[in-house]
């Protein structure tokens, strides 16, 4: 009698992103200047990991590739125009000005998304871990919430 099929695993979220940087000590430098963090630990010179709640972002020295065109990733803040204020003060220069994309120091393309904006929702206890305001949603995030069959809470 044949095996029956198993089911394919589900996608449950991101543990973490690895970026590849020049220096991890010019890395967390850079980003500790726009960004309140925690560092989660620093196993050696070459790694180092930046807490984000139940998340984290991996720092890893040793970046070979070409600066990131169309290629990033987006980072969720509870402040982006705050976070746009900081980043024009310090001359970044941002290659998406509408959606708040800049390139770090080794090329990577970071776009930043507001938490009200997003089609997620962090956990109350995350949220307070980190300081941050359970904010409420846009119209337009509670309803991908909706349409996901995700009930927002109503404080969210």
């Amino acid at each position: 009698m044949p095996a029956s099929p198993v089911a394919k695993p589900r996608l449950l979220g991101i543990n973490h992103v690895a970026l590849e940087v020049g220096d991890i000590d010019e890395a967390l430098a850079f980003y500790g200047r726009f960004f309140d963090f925690t560092l989660q630990g620093r196993p050696s010179k070459q790694m180092a990991f930046i807490e984000m709640g139940d998340q984290f972002l991996a720092l890893s020295a040793g970046r070979r590739q070409n600066t990131d065109d169309n290629r990033h990733f987006g980072l969720v803040v509870d402040d982006r125009e705050g976070l746009r204020a900081r980043l024009e003060a310090a001359g970044v220069e941002l290659v998406d000005e509408k959606r708040l994309d800049f390139l770090d120091p080794w090329g990577n393309r970071i776009e930043i998304v507001p938490y009200a904006d997003i089609q997620f929702l962090k956990d109350r206890a995350v949220l307070e871990m980190l300081g941050a305001d359970r904010s409420s949603k846009t119209d337009a995030a509670r309803n991908e919430l909706r349409n996901k069959g995700i009930k927002p809470p109503d404080n969210a």
